[in-house]
Parts: C-alpha cells; sequence; structure tokens
C-alpha cells in the first residue's frame, strides 16, 4: 500500500461551498473527484471549483 497524506478538499456541490479531508496518494484534482464521487455516490449532482490543498 502507497503511502497517503491528508488534504482538504475545497469544491462547490450545486453551488454551494463545501470542504471534505481525505487521505489522498498524490492530491491530484483527478484523485480527489474520485474521493468526492465515491463520498457522494454516483448522483447527478454538479461538482465545480475543485481545489485540493495538503492539510494543515
Amino acid at each position: 500500500m502507497a503511502p497517503t497524506t491528508k488534504y482538504v478538499i475545497k469544491y462547490k456541490l450545486n453551488g454551494e461551498r463545501r470542504f471534505e479531508f481525505a487521505q489522498l496518494q498524490t492530491g491530484t484534482e483527478e484523485e480527489a473527484m474520485a474521493a468526492l464521487k465515491k463520498l457522494h455516490g454516483e448522483t447527478d449532482d454538479e461538482i465545480t471549483e475543485l481545489k485540493v490543498s495538503k492539510a494543515l
């Protein structure tokens, strides 16, 4: 298993600002989007303005 780092994912879900914490390997937007889809499920929700940064 590859080492992970804690990241904060800031995004808008259907226009509402939200954030989540996730353990990611690389912190790419693609990896963050996959984590959000796992969290929210495969729905018609619109995820926009995705920003990923290391958590403090």
